[in-house]
């Protein structure tokens, strides 16, 4: 979930690297800005146009994956040496992130009816195994967690930052139009409350982020779809219910991230502009153009850097590209001029964690969800406003399993609350109805649901296996004492590749 990594269009800065545009510099000029929100504009003609030709973006589902890391000492305290890690790995698939102890691998998309699902837990099970040799000889180890139980304040900070120009303009750009602290206040059953004075603490975040292509035929029912099960998908999914050594939300990542790089300068007597981190703005009505054109027209750039507009079968539309990547939604819309171009919709709320397959399964319980929901999204749509579909996001979020959600029915009269388990349970049936509809093989429908089901059964996430454990330590060692022995049992069980279902306390 990072603002730094952009290889397959995904975030922050590093997208200028991915899309073609070098970042040789940290300030920018009003002219700057100006060109580049030529640019932007002539970049949303080309894509209208693209969206009326009928062969653009026809082709089968495909599934990618970007999956960010951390690295530790032998301690379980983040070790500042991503960019040598980097350097030996030499795997073109590895990207540096934002803080000097976070690496992210870009996985090989590769199409659902093919089996991507699992290719895609065997191809992170082989980098996990190849990257933790290289992080052995700096002696380190590589855990993928949601937010890392061990973190200190003294983890963040100039210091922590990854010494890449990228890094620093899109750091120096937040920081200058915040012209304050980053104010962080997390409830929770001991909230957390602390400023910072950059946006380093959102490099505690790290995400297991899925790219799906879409046709642009179907992709507003899709995008909507998405939006409505994202909760439920996120409920199940918790890994990240501590900062700090404070207790705060099963997925501390959603308001950390948010309130990390939150720029706005809000006046409780005036109106404020959007949060660049947000679910959406509503419903999407008139396809895909919509969602991208009204990133370009609530959102004012932050790295007006001109791409050079190299040819190929399909316009390249660099500015629009990184423009986007500066804009962080939940479920993000994405443009990628491969393949004579085609459109994805990239899932960004899943952590990073515990298991390849625990993560998988996220994945597939969330697709194969949508999916299921897509063909009667249109009629299910009157029957939640879409300010209840962000008051689930949240509240899944902070209560995970013990979340009750607002859930729409074809046949309401009026609105109610239903406990997420019981929804979770209705719905298993509804993702493997989808999962098989867009040409999943059935032995992976039968083994990622079977995931999620026995996590179900056993109400156990990584969120409440960490509460749990921690619990158990409390009574007898400090706090600091507890996460360091808590995030040790956590690496050895998911070393194993063990669904965190079957985790004993």
């Amino acid at each position: 979930m990072k603002v730094s990594a952009l290889s397959s269009c995904t975030d922050g800065a590093e997208a200028a690297g991915a899309v073609g545009i070098e970042i040789d510099r940290t300030a920018f000029d009003p002219e700057d800005f100006r060109a580049f929100e030529a640019r932007l504009e002539q970049n949303l003609a080309d894509l209208e146009g693209l969206l009326v030709e009928p062969d653009f973006g026809v082709g089968p589902a495909t599934l990618g994956a970007e999956l960010e890391l951390y690295l530790v000492d032998g301690e379980g305290n983040p070790l500042h040496v991503n960019q040598e890690v980097h350097a030996a790995a030499a795997d073109p698939r590895l990207t540096l992130e934002l803080n000097r102890y976070n690496l992210e691998y870009n996985l090989t998309p590769g199409p659902v009816d093919g089996g991507a699902f699992s290719a895609t837990e065997r191809e992170i099970l082989d980098c996990l195994a190849d990257l933790k040799g290289h992080a052995a000889a700096h002696g380190g180890k590589v855990v993928a967690i949601g937010i890392l139980p061990t973190l200190r304040e003294a983890d963040f900070g100039p210091g922590s930052v990854t010494d890449r120009r990228r890094y620093h303009a899109l750091v120096a750009q937040l920081i200058e139009r915040r012209g304050s602290n980053f104010r962080i206040d997390i409830n929770g059953r001991n909230p957390l409350q602390i400023d910072m004075a950059d946006i380093t603490l959102e490099g505690a975040n790290t995400s297991f982020q899925v790219h799906y292509r879409v046709a642009p035929a179907v992709y507003a029912d899709t995008y909507n779809a998405l939006q409505l099960a994202t909760p439920l998908a996120l409920a199940i999914a918790g890994n990240s219910p501590t900062l700090f050594g404070h207790a705060l939300w099963r997925e501390t990542r959603i308001p950390l991230f948010k309130q990390s790089i939150d720029c706005r300068q809000r006046d409780r007597y005036s109106w404020s502009e959007p949060a660049r981190v947000n679910f959406g703005r509503g419903w999407v009505r008139r396809g895909a153009h919509e969602l991208f054109a009204e990133q370009v027209r609530l959102y004012p750039p932050l790295l007006p850097i001109c791409g050079e507009g190299e040819a190929g079968p399909a316009p390249s539309l660099d500015e629009l590209r990184l423009h986007l990547s500066t804009v962080w939604l939940w479920n993000r819309p994405v443009y990628d001029p491969a393949d004579g171009g085609h459109l994805r919709i990239e899932l960004r709320s899943l952590p990073a964690g515990p298991t390849p397959v625990d993560m998988v399964a996220n994945a597939a319980f969330l697709v194969g969800l949508a999916e299921g929901l897509r063909p009667r999204i249109n009629r299910i749509l009157p029957a939640l406003p879409f300010h209840i579909a962000e008051y689930n996001f949240y509240r899944a979020a902070q209560h995970g399993l013990e979340a009750k959600l607002v859930w729409p029915r074809e046949d309401q009269h009026g609105l109610e609350e239903t406990p997420v388990t019981e929804l979770l349970e209705a719905c298993l049936p509804v993702a493997a109805e989808g999962l098989a509809a867009i040409g999943t093989p059935a032995a992976e429908v039968s083994h990622y649901l079977g995931v999620i089901g026995a996590r179900l059964a056993a109400r156990q996430t990584g969120a409440t296996w960490q509460l749990d454990t921690l619990h158990g330590l409390d009574g007898g060692l400090p706090t600091p004492d507890a996460q360091h022995e808590m995030l040790k049992r956590f690496m050895a069980l998911a070393d194993s590749n063990r669904p965190v279902a079957e985790w004993p306390l």
